[in-house]
């Protein structure tokens, strides 16, 4: 695997790359998040529909 190496002519390529992979990152986290949260969601609603039935 080659290292990226910055060369004093490539500040804005360089630049549009470390933008480019922040937006990817950025989006990324946004749909880990989401998820998370439609799991936690999901495991939350089957928890209490169990918890309900065998109570009663």
């Amino acid at each position: 695997m080659k290292k990226a190496e910055s060369k004093p002519g490539d500040g804005k390529a360089g630049d549009e790359r470390a933008a480019r992979l922040a937006q990817a990152l950025r989006a990324n986290l946004h749909r880990r998040k989401a998820q998370a949260r439609a799991m936690d969601d999901g495991a939350e609603d089957g928890g209490r529909e169990n918890a309900g039935k065998s109570a009663q």
